[in-house]
């Protein structure tokens, strides 16, 4: 039997209308971005001028759109759009503060704590040897660990690099030197009950946790006290999280994992000039 990936005759595509709920001034700020990196390279000519390209990465960005979809609502290829989104990833990812400046720039103006916290992205499943350093057996999926930083207001200050799904927020904590970051700028911070033990000098910690409970010592009622206060400080941690999510694109990554660091920190700068508290 023949088989054909023609469409049938008479069937043409619909194209529908929907709504991106960003501002004006995001969508702005990625035009000019691309007009700029348009110039720098010498770029005379584009399929679709900056503002629409804006617009269709911000669609594939916060809705999840797949990428020929995108394409062929806008007559051009799904390897056009896909060039598009990685090269505004590129130019966001750029504009991302690093740890050092984000802990002084929040020092000087005024602020003595963060709020530090890792989350799981989910990836598809490699193949090889890369199957089982992305697996995550904590949350039984495979995926990239990050590490954010906000301030008490829940406003995301940093995103770390990308470490495989099977490492522990302690190990990224140490590979980023944190501890040692926050003391230098003379910053203290908040964290869960996955940070126990990453301070190095508990007479002075640079990093405040809960008490962990041990089978033969139960948490003492003072314990348990201290335990639900730093868990209400650093509440506003999730709100960082939750505003970084409302990209869709995280629900699962599906391109290269080796962009995924880029498309994290592309995230935060998106996030800091949408959602201010």
């Amino acid at each position: 039997m023949k088989t054909t990936s023609e469409p049938a005759e008479g069937t043409e595509a619909v194209v529908y209308q929907c709504q991106l709920p960003l501002s004006t001034s995001t969508i702005r700020m990625v035009a000019d971005l691309i007009r700029g990196h348009l110039k720098a390279i010498g770029s005379r000519w584009r399929k679709l001028p900056p503002g629409r390209q804006a617009v269709i990465v911000l669609a594939v960005m916060r809705h999840d759109q797949r990428l020929c979809d995108m394409a062929g609502g806008n007559n051009i290829s799904a390897s056009t759009v896909r060039r598009w989104l990685l090269e505004v990833i590129d130019l966001l990812a750029a504009q991302a503060p690093r740890l050092d400046r984000a802990l002084k720039k929040l020092a000087r103006s005024g602020g003595e704590v963060v709020l530090i916290d890792g989350t799981l992205v989910r990836t598809r499943r490699r193949t090889g040897t890369a199957n089982r350093r992305n697996h995550s057996g904590k949350h039984k999926a495979h995926g990239l660990l990050f590490l954010a930083l906000t301030d008490e207001r829940g406003n995301l200050l940093w995103i770390s690099a990308a470490r495989p799904g099977r490492a522990s927020e302690t190990t990224t904590a140490r590979h980023d030197k944190i501890t040692t970051r926050l003391r230098q700028a003379g910053l203290g911070a908040i964290g869960d009950l996955g940070f126990v033990g990453l301070d190095d000098d508990p007479d002075n910690p640079a990093i405040v946790t809960g008490r962990k409970a041990a089978r033969n010592r139960p948490l003492t009622r003072a314990e348990k006290q201290a335990n639900k206060l730093v868990s209400r400080e650093r509440a506003a941690n999730e709100h960082g999280f939750a505003d970084l999510k409302n990209w869709r694109i995280l629900t699962k990554i599906r391109m290269n994992a080796k962009h995924g660091t880029a498309l994290l920190r592309a995230l935060l700068v998106l996030t800091a000039s949408q959602v201010t508290r």
